[in-house]
């Protein structure tokens, strides 16, 4: 099986940028620990982050062309208003679970709102790094369940 994990704008900071609402993991470190549950699962997983959208919809859309079996995304702030984003997602044939480290639920109303989860498998928030490997999990079972 082959992943990628996709995260948008200041994903990056993650570490540095309010750590009580984001955890004091780095970007590196959540990489790395789902890196490791690929390798638990005999997967492989690609890594994409980017401040811009484009550059994001432009690596969804390779995703289809490499034939990736499931994604993550994280798309930050594109969350509540990107429609670009979240016809990407939906213009391809790959399963999506939406992740967000903090609950989005819990927070500023403008948060609450996800454009982008209608067209994801699911939607993992509010449970830290965590998410990431529970997404990974997810992933797993649905391909199986095809």
């Amino acid at each position: 099986m082959k992943f990628a994990v996709i995260n948008g704008p200041n994903i990056n900071f993650f570490g540095i940028r309010e750590a009580s609402v984001y955890g004091t993991k780095t970007y590196a470190e959540i990489n790395e620990i789902i890196s490791k549950k690929a390798v638990d699962i005999g997967a492989s997983v690609s890594f994409f982050q980017s401040n811009h959208e484009g550059a994001l919809i432009d690596f969804i859309q390779t995703c289809y062309y490499d034939k990736i079996d499931g994604a993550v995304i994280n798309p930050g702030a594109f969350t509540h208003y990107s429609y670009a984003l979240r016809d990407a997602i939906a213009s391809v044939d790959i399963p999506f679970i939406e992740v967000h480290l903090s609950n989005i639920h819990k927070r500023e109303e403008f948060r609450h709102k996800s454009v982008t989860a209608a067209v994801c498998t699911g939607q993992i928030c509010g449970l830290g790094h965590i998410g990431y490997i529970l997404a990974i999990e997810a992933l797993v079972n649905t391909i199986r369940s095809e």
